[in-house]
């Protein structure tokens, strides 16, 4: 049994719980930014290839004090917590070993450094554990993740590789896209189901009718790409393909779902529809051409985007523009999801939000504004 700790954006904490409670994952307890449960290989395989919303699949090796302490150096707590730390049963002799991390309200702020000292410690313990003195680093690759936070370290290994919001069917991108997990998040929000009517009025490169298309069949995100841990020797291949197994036999393809997009520009038309063949549900959506002034409502639709906004793609004067074409032409009684990091987006829109919900899209603090009848 492992600590797994799985990094979600700010705000989608609740719905990633909800993702590893449908895992039966065990002691699931929720922070800022990350949910976290306990379980085994075939926890962290169903994670790696279910999870919509998480960022990626952590175990968690330890966690200790590197408050300074009298008679040693400022770094000595940090080494001598990694060299406590039984990285032999996860990390092979000839395995390679990568150190990344972060320090926030520490007097050990030089992350570089912490890095030095996080590796030399780990490459000490490792080399004591195997009793040789040199480690040829020539095998699978482990990425260990130190996170320093008021002088208290907790040290990671990254069980996933390339992060989780990296599906595998997003060819290309338009300026700014939103990540696949957020919109995954988002979608979860806007009780986006196996029978809806999605509606994207500003597409972009597909990402939320995408999603959308997929979420609602249960097609599970990682099924169709690798993961790190798959490499390591601790690992049998049998765990992922059970896990993918799994997966396979929750997809629904009689799902009623389907998703309408529009944009202005006609690349971005032509993006979405190629983005959408990869992702195997080109026959779920329809997209076309069109510039919001001329957007009409269908009945029945539940209307989820991400509009271009100042600080990402218009000056907030153009943005403002476009919030008061979007409350002329989106119905009072019409279902719809929107995220802006825009305080005045109500005032523009025209009228207040049934409901509200802060969360980050990358480092820039937003609102999802929620509508319905």
């Amino acid at each position: 049994m492992f600590r797994i700790v799985c990094p979600c954006h700010f705000g989608l904490e609740s719905v990633l719980k909800f993702e590893l409670v449908r895992l039966s994952a065990a002691d699931i307890t929720a922070a800022d930014g990350r949910v976290s449960c306990s379980g085994g290989w075939d926890l962290i395989a169903a994670a790696n290839t279910e999870l919509t919303v998480a960022e990626r699949v952590l175990i968690e090796l330890g966690q200790f004090s590197v408050a300074a302490q009298p008679g040693k150096t400022a770094f000595d707590p940090l080494f001598e917590g990694v060299m406590r730390l039984p990285l032999e049963e996860l990390i092979g002799k000839d395995d390679a070993v990568t150190v990344k991390g972060s320090s926030l309200n520490s007097a050990l702020h030089s992350v570089p450094a912490c890095q030095a000292i996080v590796k030399k410690a780990a490459v000490k313990r490792l080399m004591q554990a195997y009793h040789t003195t040199e480690l040829p680093e020539t095998g699978a690759p482990h990425v260990m993740q130190f996170q320093i936070r008021n002088d208290v370290c907790t040290v990671y290994l990254d069980t996933t590789g390339i992060p989780l919001y990296k599906r595998g069917w997003r060819l290309h991108a338009n300026a700014a896209p939103i990540r696949e997990t957020l919109a995954a998040g988002i979608l979860d929000l806007s009780h986006v189901r196996a029978d809806t009517r999605l509606c994207d009025p500003f597409c972009g490169s597909g990402t939320f009718l995408i999603e959308g298309a997929r979420r609602a069949m249960r097609i599970a995100p990682g099924l169709h790409r690798s993961f790190a841990c798959e490499k390591w020797e601790q690992v049998s291949p049998q765990i992922f393909r059970d896990a993918r197994t799994a997966a396979t036999e929750k997809i629904n393809r009689d799902a009623a779902f389907h998703a309408f997009g529009f944009d202005n520009d006609p690349e971005a038309v032509a993006l979405t529809l190629e983005n959408a063949k990869k992702a195997g549900v080109a026959d779920r959506i329809t997209v076309k051409q069109q510039d919001i002034r001329n957007f009409r409502y269908t009945a029945g639709q539940n209307i989820v985007c991400n509009p271009p906004y100042g600080e990402r793609m218009l000056d907030v004067q153009q943005a403002r523009e476009l919030y008061k074409i979007m409350g002329s032409v989106f119905p009072a009684d019409s279902t719809c999801t929107v995220i802006s990091p825009d305080k005045e987006f109500e005032a523009r829109f025209g009228r207040k939000a049934r409901k509200r919900r802060k969360l980050y899209n990358g480092m820039m603090q937003c609102q999802i504004y929620q509508y319905w009848k």
